[in-house]
């Protein structure tokens, strides 16, 4: 019998990826997201995690951008 599993599937390179992964390790073992990972760029989440991640990579991206100084 086949299980099958609604999710979203993400397509991302290697450093994002790696973050996204370990974001899913921080959380709490009953919250984590990840499904499967497929291969070191692609991966397999819970639906409901989508706007989450995307808020968590736009926070991290405006932690780590440099603005020159004026």
């Amino acid at each position: 019998m086949v299980n099958a599993i609604k999710g979203l599937f993400i397509s991302c390179d290697v450093p994002m990826a790696q973050f996204i992964v370990n974001l899913n390790a921080s959380m709490p073992a009953s919250e984590r997201f990840i499904v499967h990972i497929l291969d070191p760029t692609h991966m397999f989440i819970q639906p409901h995690m989508g706007e989450y991640i995307r808020s968590k990579i736009a926070e991290f991206r405006d932690q780590n951008s440099y603005e020159k100084p004026t």
